[in-house]
């Protein structure tokens, strides 16, 4: 029997959280048998890993000029124009047509990522028209950013009816349903598909750093050095002062920001770029300090690891910080707001942690990976 095959489409605009996320579904459907292709429109990840058995394809990159996602550039710094747009629809459709799956996955898309529309839009038209036709899916994260624009969710809704077979919601419903974020769930309700949230279990690496360890991260994205320089001045006025720490810094950072965290690190800290073997690290650390990306949050939760997070609150971003309070709310971590991060706030959140009994486990779903892979299978078998 032929295996099924299945293209997963990303578009990182300013970290890499949602890559790595899409990464670790796509190593499931590898580990299940699939035909695995996973396409990157965003800026090639060095610290992306762990895909084999996993097609790779990376179309021509853009990313984000700043947090706003108005303005796309090019991997040149460049805007974006109509001729570089027309350029990536024809790669990205060729790319599809070459593949030929049987199923189709698009990451946030129609509930996000909205200016990738004009290649998404003209992708999924063409998946429709087809004879034979894969199953198409949005997978997206638990919780949306704030709606400021609320008729753009009649966009996706319809979008969402018009091409799509399911929206799988890669979150727990008792946790945090979809429609606290999304108001009009109920008229897609029959549409939407929780899987549990996406944690790799299978490809954590084995390591012995971080052992001990205050570990100090901001995903890969260049967006750390506040909570690094804050890290650094908040460490002799904590109950960790006499441990070592590590930070881990992306390699997007610049390095003479680099150089300076260096110099005010003293005995005792490491200052090195983002390891692919962080999950691990988390398992044994005594502590964790981040910022609540979807994907570090929910790595530590299923490590158990004493936590202090300090979520992203630029241009409209709302996301980490909703659910990182809920989560504090449930005693697994301590919350600090970005507008408070200063050494004296910062240093009282990590006695706090570390005073506090270990969290115990957290009490929502984390078998994300599988859940997608069995329910895109249901779907493509009544197909066929």
């Amino acid at each position: 029997m032929t295996a099924p095959r299945v293209m997963i489409y990303v578009q990182h605009l300013l970290g890499v959280g949602h890559l790595h996320r899409v990464a670790a579904i796509a190593r499931a459907f590898a580990r299940h048998g699939w035909e695995t292709l996973l396409v990157s429109g965003g800026m090639p990840d060095p610290t992306l890993h762990g895909l084999d058995g996993v097609r790779f394809e990376q179309l021509p990159p853009a990313r984000a000029k700043d947090a706003s996602f108005r303005i796309l550039l090019d991997e040149t710094g460049t805007q974006i124009t109509d001729e570089w747009r027309a350029m990536r629809i024809q790669k990205l459709q060729d790319i599809f047509d070459r593949f030929a799956p049987d199923a189709l996955l698009t990451e946030l898309f129609p509930f996000g990522r909205r200016p990738m529309r004009f290649e998404l839009l003209p992708l999924l038209a063409h998946a429709k028209a087809l004879v034979k036709r894969p199953a198409v899916f949005c997978s997206v994260r638990d919780i949306l950013v704030d709606r400021t624009k609320p008729e753009r969710d009649l966009d996706s809704i319809a979008w969402l009816q018009d091409y799509y077979d399911a929206a799988l919601i890669h979150g727990d419903p008792a946790f945090v349903p979809f429609e606290k974020t999304f108001p009009l769930a109920e008229r897609i309700a029959d549409r939407l598909h929780y899987t549990g949230y996406i944690v790799e279990r299978h490809s954590i690496p084995q390591t012995t750093a971080g052992k001990g360890e205050v570990l100090v991260s901001a995903g890969g994205g260049a967006v750390g050095l506040p909570l690094f320089h804050a890290a650094l001045a908040a460490r002799p006025l904590s109950v960790a002062y006499d441990k070592p720490w590590r930070i881990l810094v992306s390699p997007h950072e610049k390095p003479e920001a680099v150089e300076d965290l260096r110099r005010m690190a003293g005995d005792g800290v490491i200052i090195e770029t983002v390891r692919p073997d962080f999950s691990g690290m988390l398992r044994h650390c005594l502590l964790s300090i981040s910022k609540a990306g979807y994907n570090t949050v929910m790595e530590t939760l299923a490590s158990g690891a004493r936590a202090v997070v300090v979520p992203f609150a630029g241009g409209e971003e709302t996301e980490q910080a909703l659910r990182a309070n809920l989560l504090a709310d449930r005693g697994l971590l301590q919350v600090l707001r970005e507008s408070d991060l200063n050494p004296a706030k910062l240093a009282h959140a990590i006695d706090l942690a570390l005073t506090a009994p270990r969290p115990e486990g957290p009490g929502i779903r984390l078998d994300g990976t599988d859940e997608t892979v069995r329910l895109v299978r249901s779907f493509v078998d009544r197909r066929t």
